[in-house]
Order: structure tokens, then C-alpha cells, then sequence
């Protein structure tokens, strides 16, 4: 029994092998169809691809053929049209050096004839001049004398005539230039109205103060002025105490002492000699700090401490009202823009403007005219001789020789009389700017007029009833005309005629 399980086991493994043989021989050949149709498919749409690039490269090749004969054709034509201009050119120029040619000898006939002429015309003159020889009794050479002392003398007649009316023209176009480079320099020259007075007073929060500041037996009004070496004036003057010094340091050193006592209340020798000694330390600090920030401003570099230090002290200094520190800034704008003008050194310039009254620092202390101790000054710390030549001729107290000098004078004379800057300038400012307004309502037709930008502006307001917009324009040039006939003044002004129409109605 257990031999037959066995065949038949081995029959029955016998029989699932050469079932899966089979199988897998129908897969197989199944699989080798499929891989056969799928060949011809590629095999057919790579055909298909071959004869559609294969067309594609064939139109293309034939536009390259067709553009390439066009261009051809196209080149063809132009050099045939070149080739024809070039023909045509060569024939020209033929013609033109035969013509050439043909103008060569007419040339040469003309100069023969001209020679032929020219020995003619010497025969004549030899001929002419043996005949005035004889009738004249003189030779051709005493003749020329003659005739040549007659003209000399009319030439110097007619040259020193001409040199007068040159002299004159000269002057007069100097003059204008002059007056050109003055009015850009000062337009050029934007600053504030500058005009300042020394504070003198300080005031106090009650009378009560007064008595502090004496103090017992006057010893801290005796202490503050000892330690600052002014003057205190306590008068009956309500609340003001009033500061004396030849000093204009000393002078704001007391100042600020003063109102730092007053505000601190602690008011003693002690405490005084204390505050004023830190005062002095601050006044100091800021004269130092003034100087630096004025070269700056200036486009000065390189002064030395000592200038410097004496430049920060002008700005406690004013002279007519006017701040002398911001006018040395001004001048040395106004000296660096004329040297530009004029074409000399413009940072020279500018330097000897912003160090001229540098001596106005230690006037009260050297004796002499600010303006020759400003140049020793300039000449010890500085060793800059042109600028110190400058300095001393800006007034006057030496002959004025320099161009720097000239230049230097003129920016301090512009600076100082220019309309505000100064006090005693200050009557004609406003009678200038009151005679602009009046000369502007003189004419018919003006209904107001203001004169505006310190007297540079003149607006001038019409009633557009009476006046149309041309009689606008031309009252505008009448009323300039009389000012340039009726005023002097520096620049130019300029008017401004305003025609306005207003229509006003009410809704009720």
C-alpha cells in the first residue's frame, strides 16, 4: 500500500511539472507576440517620423535655396548699381580735370597779362616821378620825408585822441564790471540782519535781591566785582542791576555769574568766587568753541589756538549794533565770492575777511587802531604776510596797495552798510524803503504799494479797472525807470506790478 502512495505521488509531480512546462511556454510565447507587435509599432511610428523629418529638412532646405538665390539676385543689383555710380563718378572727375586743366591755363594767360601790366604801370610811375622831380625841384626821397613827418604827426594826433576816448571807455566799462561783481557777490551772500546790543542790566525777581547782592557792609557786591573786575551799578532802578566793564568777556562773565546766583539764592564771598570761577571756565569753553565753529563756517583751516581763541571773543564784542563776530563771518564770505570774481586766491581771501578786526579782540588792552594790531597780531601767530598787509589796509591806517586789500575793504564796507546791519544805517534804510512806496503811488492807477526783502522787492498792487495787463507791463518799467533816476542803492530792485480781478456776489 505504501508502495503505491509513493507512484502515485511521483506520477502526480511528474504530471504538475510537465503541466507548468506547458504553461509557462504558452506565457512565454504569449509574452514574445506581444513584444513583437509592440517592435512593429515603434518600428512604424519611427518610420513615420523619418519621413515627416525627412519632408520638414526638405522644404527648409529648399527656402534656405530660395532666400539664398534672392540675396544673391539682390547682391547682383547692387554691385551692378555700384559699379554704374562708379562709372558715373569717373566720368565727372574726368570732366572736372579737364575743366581744371582748361582753368590752369587760363591762369597762366592772366599772369603773363599781369606782369606784361605791372612793367607798363612801373614804366609809367619811373616816367610820372621824373616829371614831379623836375617840376618840384625835390627828390622822390625828400618827398617821402616829407610826407612821412606830415603823417607821423597826424597819426600821434589821431592816436592820442584815440588813447583819451579808450582812457575813458575803459573807465566807464571798469566801473560797470566793478558794480557787476559787487551786486553777484552780494547776491551770492545770503545772511540774517545782524544787530545786536551788549547786555548791561540783569534783572532780578524782587527788590529784595538788591540787598542780597550788597550783602552786609556791601562785602558780596565788593567779592562779585573783585572777582569778575566790573562795575555793579545798584540803583533805584526797580529789579535791574546794572554791569560796567570796558570788558565785554568780563562783562558777560559777570552776567552769567549773576543770574546763577540769583537763581541758586546761596549768595556769599565764598560761593561767589566759586560761581565766577566756573563761569569763567564756561565763557572759556564757549569763546573756544565760537572761534572753531566761525573758521569752520568760513572754510578757514589751520589757525593757530591763539586766533582762534581771539576770534571766539568777538562774538561778546558789537560795533554799531551790529555783532562783530557774525560780521568778520560775513566779510569773509563776501572777500572769498569778490577774489572769485576778480580771480585771485579766494581762501586767502576769505581768511583775511574772517581775522580782519581780529584786533577789536584786545583793543581795549593794546593801544593803537584795531586794524594795525589785528596785522601784528595776524603777523605773530599766523606768518602769513599778504593776509596781515590786508588786515592793516581795510581802514585806511595803511595806503592801500594790495589787491587782497582792496578786496578785503570792500567786503567790510558791504557788510557794514548794507540796509539794517548797522544802527546808524538804519534812518536811511527806512526813508529808502518809504521813497520806494512813494515813487511807486505817484503813478495813476496804484491802488497800494509795499516794498518788501529789506527794499529789494517792490509789490505794487493796481485797480484792475484802470489799469489793463499792458498798461500793467508798461507802468512796471516806468516805475522802474524813475527809481533807477530818483535812488541809489547797492543790487538791484526788482517790481512787481499785481493786476487782480475779484467778482463778488451774494446768494439770499
Amino acid at each position: 500500500m505504501e508502495h503505491i502512495y509513493i507512484i502515485v505521488s511521483v506520477l502526480a509531480f511528474v504530471l504538475g511539472s510537465l503541466v507548468g512546462y506547458f504553461a509557462r511556454q504558452l506565457i512565454a510565447n504569449q509574452q514574445v507576440r506581444g513584444a513583437k507587435k509592440e517592435a512593429q509599432r515603434l518600428l512604424d511610428e519611427a518610420t513615420t517620423k523619418h519621413n515627416e523629418l525627412l519632408s520638414s529638412a526638405r522644404e527648409e532646405a529648399i527656402k534656405v535655396r530660395n532666400a539664398a538665390e534672392s540675396e544673391n539676385r539682390e547682391r547682383r543689383l547692387e554691385s551692378q548699381r555700384l559699379e554704374r555710380r562708379l562709372n558715373q563718378k569717373e566720368e565727372a572727375l574726368e570732366r572736372k580735370l579737364d575743366s581744371l586743366g582748361q582753368h590752369e591755363r587760363n591762369l597762366d594767360n592772366r599772369e603773363k597779362d599781369i606782369e606784361r601790366t605791372k612793367a607798363e604801370l612801373q614804366k609809367i610811375k619811373e616816367k610820372e616821378l621824373a616829371r614831379l622831380e623836375s617840376l618840384s625841384s625835390i627828390s622822390s626821397s625828400e618827398a617821402k620825408d616829407l610826407l612821412f613827418q606830415a603823417v607821423k604827426q597826424e597819426v600821434e594826433e589821431d592816436a592820442s585822441r584815440q588813447v583819451r576816448v579808450w582812457e575813458t571807455q575803459i573807465q566807464e566799462e571798469a566801473g560797470k564790471k566793478a558794480q557787476c561783481i559787487l551786486a553777484t557777490a552780494i547776491q551770492r551772500c545770503t545772511t540774517d540782519v545782524v544787530s545786536e546790543t551788549t547786555v548791561s542790566t540783569v534783572s532780578l525777581p524782587s527788590d529784595e535781591m538788591k540787598g542780597r547782592l550788597i550783602g552786609r557792609e556791601g562785602r558780596n557786591i565788593r567779592a562779585l566785582e573783585q572777582a569778575t573786575g566790573v562795575n555793579l551799578i545798584v540803583d533805584d532802578t526797580p529789579e535791574i542791576v546794572t554791569v560796567s566793564s570796558f570788558d565785554p568777556v568780563r562783562r558777560e562773565i559777570a552776567r552769567i555769574s549773576l543770574n546763577t546766583l540769583i537763581l541758586d539764592g546761596r549768595i556769599q564771598p565764598a560761593r561767589i568766587e566759586e560761581v565766577v570761577e566756573k563761569t569763567k571756565a564756561e565763557v572759556e569753553a564757549t569763546i573756544h568753541s565760537e572761534g572753531e565753529q566761525a573758521a569752520y563756517e568760513a572754510g578757514v583751516s589751520g589757525l593757530h589756538p591763539e586766533l582762534i581763541k581771539l576770534l571766539g571773543r568777538l562774538k561778546f564784542r558789537t560795533s554799531y549794533g551790529q555783532n562783530v563776530l557774525l560780521h568778520s563771518l560775513e566779510t569773509s564770505h563776501l572777500a572769498g565770492m569778490l577774489a572769485s570774481e576778480l580771480g585771485v586766491n579766494a581762501n586767502m581771501a576769505r581768511k583775511a575777511g574772517l581775522l580782519h578786526d581780529i584786533g577789536k579782540a584786545v583793543d581795549h588792552e593794546v593801544e593803537g587802531p584795531h586794524a594795525l594790531i589785528g596785522a601784528d597780531l595776524v603777523k605773530q601767530w599766523d606768518k602769513s604776510a599778504e593776509v596781515a598787509q590786508a588786515i592793516a589796509e581795510h581802514h585806511g591806517e595803511a595806503p592801500t596797495t594790495s589787491v587782497m586789500g582792496f578786496v578785503v575793504t570792500t567786503a567790510d564796507a558791504i557788510s557794514g552798510s548794507r540796509p539794517g546791519a548797522r544802527r546808524e544805517s538804519l534812518e536811511r534804510y527806512l526813508k529808502r524803503v518809504k521813497d520806494l512806496e512813494d515813487i511807486a503811488t505817484s503813478f495813476s492807477g496804484v491802488e497800494k504799494a509795499f516794498a518788501i526783502q529789506a527794499g529789494r522787492e517792490v509789490r505794487v498792487l493796481v485797480k484792475p479797472d484802470k489799469v489793463d495787463d499792458l498798461t500793467a507791463m508798461r507802468l512796471a518799467r516806468d516805475i522802474s525807470k524813475k527809481i533807477e533816476d530818483s535812488l541809489s542803492y547797492p543790487g538791484q530792485i526788482k517790481v512787481v506790478v499785481v493786476r487782480e480781478t475779484t467778482a463778488i456776489d451774494y446768494a439770499k
